[in-house]
């Protein structure tokens, strides 16, 4: 039976509620996603609170989702540095695609002499713009004092994709990244808790472990330990006073009256 509808409903098309491929959890995730306002919170932390399936479960949910195009999760780098994954849904993304599409065939196409002056353009004019990107990747990371713990940051880096296959760097990120990681080495860390600020509760994508390393070496770094004080000196104990021998008169130092050492050996024999 179906009744009228108070404000505060979803309009679910039968290309989804009736998708011939999607699983019934990733059907039910597609209409709950769908029903939230702009901005809602649906990482698959935030949504193995909201139901018990767990956090596999929703994950391959999302991936089934991502894979038919109602769901698109993107990088975005903040401008605290910080980077995020921004989840966009869509309630029907075959017209989505045909709408864009149909857009992309509107634009005029652009003059070939444009593009002829692009190519031919001097050499020397285009180069400074290649790493104009790099220049601002983000906040600069952190350097160490010494280079004493540079091979072992650039061996800790190479191998968190034995922890996690998605934490994969290139040499050239390595080589980047590495003084970072020497930086909390010479501030005490242990290369195994530097993994773990590295590898632990990774987001889901990783869509950039590089970016995502740098921005933890950071934004985690911990400060310096502060300088152990020197042990106390021991009070130094006043010396013995001057006292005769009581076999030669010579002046011995001892805390009372005493004989030397030759003395005593004299007076055993005499004894």
């Amino acid at each position: 039976m179906t009744e009228f509808q108070e404000p505060g409903y979803t309009i679910i098309g039968d290309h989804l509620a009736q998708h011939h491929e999607l699983s019934l959890g990733a059907i039910g995730l597609a209409v709950y996603i769908l029903s939230l306002p702009e901005g809602s919170q649906v990482d698959i932390r935030s949504l193995a609170k909201r139901f018990p399936e767990g956090r596999d479960r929703i994950a391959a949910g999302l991936r089934e989702l991502e894979r038919h195009g109602y769901l698109k999760r993107v990088t975005k780098r903040l401008d605290d540095g910080r980077v995020v994954t921004v989840t966009i849904s869509y309630n029907n993304p075959r017209a989505t695609q045909a709408r864009q599409a149909g857009e992309a065939e509107a634009r005029p196409a652009r003059p070939p002499a444009t593009a002829q002056r692009k190519a031919s353009a001097p050499p020397e004019r285009a180069a400074p713009t290649a790493p104009a990107p790099a220049a601002k990747a983000g906040p600069s990371l952190p350097r160490p004092r010494t280079p004493q713990h540079l091979t072992t940051a650039t061996a800790l880096l190479a191998n968190l994709r034995r922890d996690d296959a998605r934490l994969l760097l290139p040499v050239r990120d390595i080589d980047r990244l590495a003084p970072g990681v020497a930086a909390w080495l010479e501030r005490g860390v242990s290369p195994e808790a530097v993994r773990r600020a590295l590898s632990a509760d990774l987001p889901d994508p990783v869509r950039n472990p590089a970016g995502l390393v740098a921005h933890r070496l950071t934004a985690l770094l911990p400060p310096p330990l502060p300088e152990t004080p020197p042990p106390p000196e021991r009070a130094r104990s006043a010396p013995a006073p001057f006292h005769n021998c009581e076999g030669c008169e010579r002046a011995i130092r001892t805390p009372g009256p005493a004989r030397r050492r030759d003395c005593r050996s004299n007076r055993r024999e005499d004894a």
